[in-house]
C-alpha cells in the first residue's frame, strides 16, 4: 500500500493494534470509518485484504499468538473495514457495465452517422438541409458539383448565391415554408451558366432541438429541360410561322418567339434586297430600332460577318471583359446570304451547346417559312400587278388622295374600287364600288365594271344614267349582281358634286365651319337586282375647303358592332382630320379604324379637297403678329392639300419674308402696314408679301441677313420687287405629284 497515502496505513494498523487489545464495537466502529477512507483514496479490496493479512502476522508475532487465531480473532474488523467497499462495489459493476453499453451505443451511433454521411455523400442528387434562420448547415458533394457551391463554403445564409433572380429567390423562400414541397426552378451556377433543378424539400417537423429544419435535394434537369424547350419551341414555330406570309412577318415571329426560348433581352434580324443600300430591319418587340442605321455598330458587324456563312452556322459574340462569355448569337437564315439573326444577351452568359440547339432549331424553321413567304411574295406580286392594272395609277390632281387597303388573307386583292376619270380641266367622273365576294374572282368582276363605268363617264353620261347602264352590264356578268357603286361627277369650278349611289354606303362631306354630312340623297338598291330605272341623282354644293370622303363598306363595318356605329366613328375621323392635306386625312382614317389584325375586308377610299379661297392677311409688320401669320398661313397650306412636310418649308419661307420685312422695311420709323397673300392653282401655289416701307441694309459685319437664300432654297421661285409704295417678295411653290398609293406590298 505503499503508492497510497500514509494517513491510512498508520490509521489501519493502529485502530487493527486497539482492537487487539480491546475488542468491541468502538473499534468495529473505527473499521468501518477506515473502510470509507480507503473508498475515497482510492484503495481496492485486495489491498486492504493483503495489509490486514500483513498486519495480523506481524501481531502473532509480537504476542506469540499463532496466526491463524489472530485472523480468526480479527476478522470481524476486516469484514467491518470492508462493507464500504463491498456497497461500493455493488454499485459500481453495474454502473461500469451501463457505461460499457452506452459506449457500445455510441459506437454504433457513430458507425450508423459514418454509414449516413457515406449514403447521403454517395447520392447524385444534391442534397442540403436548411436550419429554422433558412441557413444551409450541410451539403452533400453532388450538391458542390451542382451548383460549384461545397461543403468547404458553409454555412450559406439566406438569401443564398446560386439563386439567379427575383423568381428563384421567392420561389426557395416557399420551398422552406412548405412542409413538403416539390418544384423546378433556375440555379445560378458558380461559373454564371444558368441551370434548371428540380428541387424537393421536406420539414422535419417537431423534432426535438430541429423545429423549422428543413431537408431537400436538387437534380440537375437542364438537358431534359432544354430538350422540352426545344419540343415546345418547335411546336410553337410551326403555329406561328403557318400564318406568316411575308418575310417581315416570318422574322418578327421567329425573333419573338427565339427571344422567349433562349432568354434573350433583344433580337433583331436584318434582310438584304437587290438594289437597296441598306437592310430592311426586323425586330421582337415594337421599341426594336427600325432602321440599320439605329443598331448598335456591334450588332451590325455581327449581322454584315455571318450573311454570308454556311447555312445553320451559329457565332457567337464574346462579351467583353468576360472571357468564356457571350454577349449575343448571331447566324445566317436560308442559303441565299441575304438575311440574318442577332440575340443579344446584355449582361452576358457563359456559352452552352443548348443554345446553340436551340438556335439551330429556330434557323430550320425560319429557313422553310422564309422560303415559303418569298414564294408567296412572288404570288401575291402577280396579284398585286393585275390589282394595279385594273386600278389604274391615278394623280389627276394634287387635290385627291386614294387608298386601297387589302384584306389579311391571302392573296390580298379583291373586288373593291376607286376611279377618278378627268373630264375637263375642273371637272371630275368619281366612282367608288364594291363587288360581292374576294379574291380573284371578285376581281375579275370588279374589273369589267371598272372598264365599263370608265366607257360611260367619258361619253359625258350623268351619275344616274352611268348606274342604269350598269344594271344591264352587270345582269350579263357572272357574279355582279348586288354590286354596289356611288358614282359622282365633280366640278371643281362650281363647287358642285352631282351623283347617285346603287346601295352604296354614302361619302361624306365636311366643311372648315361646318359639321360632317352624308351624301344619301340618291339612294337605291345594287345594281342586277331590281330595275329601279330611271336610277335617282342628287347634286351637293361644296364649300371652299370642303373635304369629300369615299369608301367601301370595308371601313365601317365590323363583326361586333352595326354599320351605323361605323359610319358614326368614321364621320368622327374625318371631322378630327378636316384640317389636313388629302393624303393626310386618308392615311390617318384608315388607321383609326383599322382593326388589330388587320382589315378582313377589302377597302377602298378616296378623299377629295375642294380648293379654298386665296388668303388674305393684313397686318401691321411687328415681331407679335408673326406667330399668328405662321398658324393662319400653315392652316391655309392644309386646306390647300400641300403635304405637310412642304407645308413647313413653305411656312419658314414665309415667315422669313415677313421678318425682313418687320425689321428692315420701318427701320428707325414706327411699324406700318404687311400684307400676305396665298392663292392656289393646280399644283401651285403662290406667296406675295409686300410692305410699304424702304428697306435698310444691313451693316456688313453682322452675320444676318440669310433670310433670301434660305427663301431661294425653299421655294421654286423667289421675286423681290421694289419701288416708291414699298417692297414685294413673291415666292412660288411647285406641290409634288401626289404618290399612288396601290396595294399594301406592292
Amino acid at each position: 500500500m505503499n503508492g497510497h497515502g500514509p494517513g491510512f496505513l498508520g490509521a489501519y494498523a493502529q485502530a487493527l493494534a486497539e482492537y487487539v487489545e480491546t475488542p468491541g464495537e468502538p473499534a468495529l466502529a473505527t473499521g468501518f470509518d477506515l473502510g470509507r477512507q480507503a473508498l475515497a483514496e482510492g484503495i481496492g479490496v485486495l489491498e486492504v485484504v493483503e495489509e490486514h493479512f500483513r498486519l495480523v502476522g506481524m501481531l502473532g508475532e509480537d504476542t506469540g499468538a499463532p496466526a491463524e487465531g489472530v485472523d480468526t480473532l480479527h476478522l470481524d474488523f476486516l469484514m467491518q473495514t470492508l462493507a464500504p467497499l463491498d456497497v461500493a462495489s455493488r454499485g459500481f459493476l453495474p454502473g461500469t457495465r451501463g457505461l460499457r453499453r452506452q459506449r457500445e451505443r455510441a459506437d454504433e451511433l457513430a458507425a450508423t452517422d459514418r454509414f449516413r454521411r457515406a449514403l447521403v455523400g454517395a447520392l447524385q442528387d444534391g442534397f442540403f438541409v436548411a436550419d429554422s434562420d433558412r441557413c444551409i448547415v450541410e451539403v452533400n458533394a453532388a450538391f458542390g458539383e451542382l451548383t460549384g457551391y461545397g461543403a468547404d463554403g458553409l454555412p450559406y445564409h439566406w438569401p443564398y448565391p446560386w439563386l439567379g433572380d427575383e423568381a428563384a429567390t421567392s420561389e426557395m423562400a416557399a420551398h422552406l415554408r412548405a412542409d413538403r414541397r416539390q418544384s423546378t426552378m433556375p440555379v445560378r451556377h458558380r461559373d454564371g451558366r444558368m441551370l434548371w433543378m428540380a428541387v424537393n424539400t421536406n420539414s422535419i417537423g417537431a423534432f426535438a432541438g430541429h423545429e423549422g429544419t428543413v431537408v431537400g435535394t436538387m437534380r440537375d434537369v437542364t438537358t431534359e429541360r432544354a430538350a422540352r424547350a426545344r419540343e415546345q419551341l418547335s411546336a410553337r414555330l410551326s403555329d406561328e410561322l403557318s400564318a406568316a406570309t411575308t418575310v417581315a412577318d416570318v422574322l418578327s415571329s421567329g425573333l419573338r418567339e427565339g427571344r422567349a426560348a433562349l432568354g434573350a433581352s433583344a433580337a433583331v434580324a436584318a434582310w438584304w434586297t437587290g438594289g437597296e443600300e441598306q437592310p430592311a430591319i426586323a425586330g421582337a418587340d415594337p421599341a426594336a430600332p427600325s432602321c440599320w442605321g439605329d443598331l448598335d455598330a456591334t450588332v451590325r458587324t455581327a449581322l454584315e460577318q455571318v450573311r454570308r456563312r454556311p447555312t445553320l452556322t451559329v457565332t457567337t459574340v464574346p462579351a467583353e471583359r468576360r472571357p468564356g462569355y457571350v454577349a449575343g448569337l448571331a447566324a445566317p437564315v436560308g442559303i441565299g446570304g441575304d438575311c440574318a439573326v442577332y440575340f443579344e444577351f446584355t449582361e452576358g452568359r457563359p456559352s452552352q451547346a443548348d443554345d446553340r440547339a436551340l438556335m439551330v432549331l429556330l434557323l430550320g424553321h425560319l429557313s422553310i417559312a422564309m422560303q415559303r413567304a418569298r414564294s408567296f411574295d412572288d404570288v401575291r406580286r402577280t396579284s398585286l400587278t393585275l390589282q394595279r392594272a385594273m386600278l389604274g395609277k391615278l394623280d389627276p390632281s394634287p387635290w385627291f388622295a386614294v387608298r386601297y387597303e387589302p384584306a389579311v388573307p391571302p392573296l390580298e386583292i379583291g373586288g373593291d374600287w376607286y376611279d377618278v376619270l378627268p373630264l375637263s380641266s375642273d371637272r371630275f367622273g368619281i366612282v367608288v364600288g364594291d363587288c360581292v365576294g374576294r379574291g380573284l374572282a371578285a376581281a375579275a368582276v370588279m374589273g369589267q365594271l371598272r372598264a365599263s363605268c370608265r366607257a360611260l363617264l367619258a361619253r359625258g353620261v350623268s351619275p344616274g344614267q352611268v348606274i342604269d347602264d350598269l344594271d344591264l352590264v352587270a345582269a350579263h356578268v357572272p357574279g355582279a349582281a348586288c354590286s354596289t357603286v356611288f358614282v359622282a361627277v365633280l366640278d371643281a369650278r362650281t363647287a358642285t358634286v352631282q351623283y347617285s349611289s346603287a346601295g352604296h354606303v354614302p361619302p361624306m362631306v365636311i366643311g372648315p365651319e361646318s359639321p360632317v354630312r352624308l351624301l344619301d340623297a340618291a339612294a337605291s338598291v345594287p345594281l342586277a337586282t331590281f330595275d329601279r330605272s330611271p336610277r335617282p341623282e342628287a347634286t351637293a354644293v361644296l364649300a371652299p375647303g370642303a373635304t369629300v370622303l369615299m369608301y367601301t363598306d370595308g371601313l365601317v363595318e365590323r363583326r361586333t358592332e352595326d354599320i351605323d356605329s361605323g359610319i358614326t366613328a368614321v364621320m368622327e375621323a374625318l371631322a378630327s382630320r378636316e384640317r389636313d392635306a388629302p393624303g393626310v386625312a386618308a392615311d390617318g382614317i384608315l388607321e383609326s379604324r383599322r382593326p388589330a389584325a388587320g382589315y378582313d375586308d377589302d377597302v377602298a377610299l378616296l378623299v377629295y379637297r375642294q380648293p379654298p379661297d386665296p388668303l388674305a392677311v393684313d397686318c401691321p409688320a411687328t415681331a407679335d403678329r408673326l406667330a399668328g401669320l405662321r398658324r393662319e398661313v400653315d392652316r391655309w397650306l392644309g386646306l390647300a392639300a400641300v403635304p405637310p412636310a412642304v407645308a413647313a418649308d413653305f411656312v419658314f419661307a414665309i415667315n422669313e419674308a415677313c421678318t425682313n420685312a418687320v425689321e428692315h422695311a420701318y427701320r428707325n420709323r414706327p411699324p406700318g402696314p404687311m400684307s400676305v397673300r396665298l392663292r392656289a392653282d393646280g399644283d401651285v401655289v403662290d406667296a406675295e408679301i409686300c410692305d410699304t416701307g424702304r428697306w435698310q441694309p444691313i451693316r456688313p459685319s453682322t452675320t444676318r441677313g440669310r433670310g433670301l437664300a434660305l427663301m431661294r432654297a425653299l421655294c421654286q421661285r423667289v421675286e423681290v420687287s421694289t419701288d416708291g409704295r414699298g417692297t414685294t417678295v413673291r415666292l412660288t411653290l411647285r406641290r409634288p405629284a401626289p404618290r399612288f398609293r396601290g396595294p399594301v406590298g406592292g
